[in-house]
């Protein structure tokens, strides 16, 4: 598949989500199959929200999606060296970074002060997101998270940006609705 096909097929698995007309199935045989690697078809740089699970929202199977979750979906050295092994190792084509609507993350980076050393550290990668934002609101900033995140990915990475460069990998941000279900491309 090519990078266009790959969002496609995330924009029909969104759409069977969001109607509530999901087909998957993992059953023996799949697990069996697996076990001699593994050839997802996307990554997905996500938040660790229990409320956002990129397999359900896209209608994707085990093995079809390499995920990564961080809360804020940060594009930190972790999340990074995760995706540029996707990157470099499996072929990966298309990265989506996913925010997702009223993001605990990303309101505690608002809301400021003092949350303790490792959250601080976390709202830090976030806060730039603040000024980048068309308003304060938590759902704005998510959104413009999610877009400075898949700068950073780039940014941050020669390896993915060396992926990016030669027209192999395409980084899409995008926000996921808690309330209706359905992820729109930013």
């Amino acid at each position: 598949m090519n990078k266009e096909e790959i969002k496609s097929r995330l924009i029909e698995g969104n759409n069977r989500y969001v109607e509530d007309k999901e087909d998957l199935k993992s059953d023996i045989v799949l697990r069996q199959k697996l076990t001699a690697g593994q050839q997802p078809f996307a990554i997905v740089l996500s938040c660790a929200d229990s409320r956002v699970v990129p397999e359900m929202i896209f209608d994707c199977n085990i093995g079809d999606l390499f995920v990564v979750r961080v809360a804020g979906n940060i594009a930190n050295s972790s999340s990074i060296a995760s995706i540029e092994y996707a990157v470099a190792n499996i072929g990966c084509k298309l990265i989506v970074v996913l925010g997702h609507e009223s993001c605990g993350a990303v309101t505690a980076t608002i809301k400021g002060g003092d949350n303790g050393k490792n959250l601080n550290h976390l709202c830090s990668f976030i806060s730039p997101s603040i000024e980048l934002a068309e308003d304060a609101h938590v759902n704005s900033v998510v959104k413009a998270n999610a877009k400075y995140n898949a700068n950073l990915l780039e940014k941050n990475s020669e390896i993915i940006s060396g992926f990016v460069s030669s027209g192999k990998l395409k980084i899409q941000p995008a926000y996921y609705s808690l309330t209706k279900g359905n992820v729109d491309f930013l």
